[in-house]
């Protein structure tokens, strides 16, 4: 096949940075021959950055019809990544979409149902989290079973800090219409697919969800949820973009060990006796199981968003595994809507929740955002083309 040919829709942020990267040879199995954005400032950075063999467009169906890609990237605010994804499936593009999946999971089960009626298409998302040797370790120790049950988990991670001037910097940031959600959508879909990847989905959901209360914003910048699991345990989520000194700290209790993942180093207490063991038959009112503690060791790799890209690529040419399948990228959204749905109900939220109702509620708050343009329109509809 050769090098796979790439195209880019929306050269913002992580476009123009993944646009680098693979015309700097980061991805070897790559080239990039064309970029879509329908910014004229954008599109005059790829005329000054990009080689003038890519093809600059300014509409990403335009360039989907050029016949000229075998793969795409979609890199567009939120509520596009399911449209241009089936967009590219249809088309017989293979289609790499950044996270998250999509702004709410009725969207998102048409993207899947598509991608699953052309399996040929390898189709991605960017959970380059997944790739940190660390949390790979932690899954791994977790899901081999030696620890035996999940009991608790929690995790706090509050070092989003953002100031006024982030969310100033665009009129689609922060808005119901225009990003569909706050923390949750924006910067912490990453912890939210790997709670649930390392520790497996929740039954049950309580969250307290405060709106604009660190920031002049209409969507959520403070989240703290609770959670149950189908055994009994427990979990709780807290983020936030409001802490000036915040913190990134995944705990994982278990019958025999606990595992902390902070400052991204895995630490590890085994107990020399599982508790549920250790409980019936310790004889002293102040006993304590014994501990031996360590740091698991890793393979050192992390290579973040690289890696993706090119697990995606050698997926493609050789039909080895990706990093994480598109079809995956549903999970990390059910759990960001359904603490929305919490919050806006003020009621506990049971895992399938009534996506109708969800999709109701949201629509209720982009019909009075303050972001007002076609994003509704395009988005409340999802092309279905591909059935036919």
């Amino acid at each position: 096949m050769g090098k796979i040919k790439l195209g880019i829709i929306g050269i913002g942020n992580m476009g123009s940075n993944y646009a680098t990267k693979v015309t700097n040879g980061e991805c070897p199995d790559f080239e990039l021959v064309a970029v879509a954005d329908i910014s004229p400032k954008r599109q005059q950075w790829a005329k000054e950055n990009l080689k003038e063999t890519v093809k600059i467009f300014t509409t990403a169906e335009e360039m989907l019809d050029s016949g000229m890609l075998d793969a795409c990237m979609v890199e567009t605010p939120h509520y596009d990544h399911p449209h241009y994804a089936i967009e590219c499936i249809k088309r017989g593009i293979h289609v790499m979409i950044d996270k998250p999946a999509g702004v709410y999971t009725k969207q998102i089960r048409e993207m899947n149902e598509c991608a699953a009626a052309h399996p040929e298409v390898k189709f991605g998302v960017m959970f380059n989290q997944r790739t940190n040797c660390v949390y790979r370790k932690m899954r791994e120790l977790i899901q081999s079973g030696k620890y035996g049950n999940i009991r608790r988990t929690n995790w706090i991670i509050t070092d989003w800090y953002r100031p006024q001037v982030y969310y100033d910097s665009g009129s689609w940031r922060a808005t119901w219409a225009g990003e569909g959600g706050g923390v949750l959508l924006n910067q912490s879909p990453h912890q939210l697919d790997m709670w649930q990847w390392i520790c497996g989905m929740p039954k049950k959901v309580y969250a307290n969800m405060k709106f604009g209360q660190w920031h002049d914003i209409e969507v959520e910048d403070d989240v703290t949820c609770f959670v149950e699991y189908e055994n009994g345990a427990t979990g709780t989520f807290i983020t936030t973009t409001g802490d000036a000194c915040g913190s990134n700290r995944f705990e994982v209790q278990m019958d025999k060990a606990k595992l902390l993942v902070e400052h991204n180093r895995l630490h590890v207490w085994e107990f020399e006796m599982s508790e549920p063991e250790f409980t019936k038959t310790c004889t002293s009112p102040f006993g304590y199981p014994k501990t031996q503690e360590y740091d698991p060791e890793t393979d050192g790799e992390n290579p973040q968003h690289v890696g993706v890209i090119n697990a995606w690529g050698k997926a493609i040419l050789e039909g080895t595994p990706m990093v994480a399948d598109g079809a995956e990228g549903i999970n990390g959204v059910m759990l960001s809507n359904a603490m929305h749905l919490s919050a806006f109900t003020g009621k506990t939220v049971e895992l399938p929740f009534d996506e109708d109702l969800y999709y109701e509620e949201l629509q209720k708050r982009v019909q009075a955002s303050k972001k007002k343009d076609n994003v509704v329109e395009i988005t409340a509809k999802m092309d279905q083309s591909w059935r036919r």
